[in-house]
């Protein structure tokens, strides 16, 4: 044999062996990754499971649940999609969380997007300070003090703000009777303004939109009441699927009459 056979001989050689080697540690490195996503997996057996990339994603997507959620799911036929009433009751009965839990709703839609604005009958939003123009407002004006976030007036209190206008409005604080602030029903508007107002938004790159649509103790009524606006927001035909859960606790898909 020639020398330059040897040479390419060898070399061809070197090769096999480098690419065995790195075949080695990448066997190694899909053992490990299955192993610790899935403890069900053992040494023994992880060579079968991660023979392919599938099983290893399906490895990785294995999710442990604990007793109390299992216990809570055997409750719910998951085939099945419930009446809104029906499945607000599951939700509560199933919600296992030991502080105030809330209720989500996770919807696919058809499309991507803005999908418009809600304001939930019975959602409030504890972060607003909304005020009733008086004396007292007009003092802590006086004073340099702003202590509201939402003012409201009438049109009999509203040439008492006027002095303040050069200051109220590049804030946005100024009453507008366009977005229910100048008004003769202070009360009424009071009520409107404290619920939330929320843009319902999809993911960036899916259809699916994840919201929270009330409080675990809340009467079923009022929870009722958010989910269908919702659903009247959204337009029904839009909605592929709804899925109701709480904080902690197993989802309930919800029938939806188009």
């Amino acid at each position: 044999m020639s020398k330059t056979s040897q040479e390419l001989k060898a070399k061809k050689a070197k090769k096999e062996l480098a690419v065995e080697d790195l075949s080695k540690v990448k066997d190694r490195k899909a053992s490990e990754t299955v192993t610790e996503t899935n403890p069900e997996v053992t040494p023994k057996n992880v060579k079968e499971v991660a023979s392919t990339d599938e099983a290893t994603k399906v490895a990785k997507a294995v999710r442990l649940r604990g007793k109390k959620y299992l216990s809570a799911k055997k409750k719910i036929d998951v085939l099945k999609f419930y009446p809104l009433k029906e499945a607000i009751k599951l939700v509560k009965e199933t919600s296992f969380a030991k502080f105030e839990g809330k209720i989500e709703a996770h919807l696919t839609v058809i499309d991507t997007g803005n999908l418009g604005e809600i304001s939930f009958p019975y959602l409030e939003v504890g972060t607003k300070r909304i005020q009733l123009l008086d004396d007292k407002i007009l003092a802590e004006l006086k004073d340099g003090k702003i202590n509201f976030d939402i003012l409201i007036a009438t049109t009999t209190t509203m040439p008492k703000l006027l002095p303040f206008a050069r200051i109220l409005g590049p804030k946005g604080l100024m009453p507008n009777p366009k977005n229910g602030t100048l008004t003769d029903k202070p009360e009424e508007a009071m009520k409107k303004l404290a619920v939330a107002k929320t843009i319902i938004k999809t993911e960036s790159k899916a259809p699916v939109v994840h919201l929270v649509v009330g409080k675990v103790s809340q009467p079923e009524k009022e929870l009722e009441a958010n989910i269908n606006e919702l659903i009247k927001v959204i337009k029904a035909p839009k909605i592929k699927k709804l899925v109701l859960s709480a904080t902690m606790g197993p989802g309930v898909k919800v029938l939806i009459e188009k």
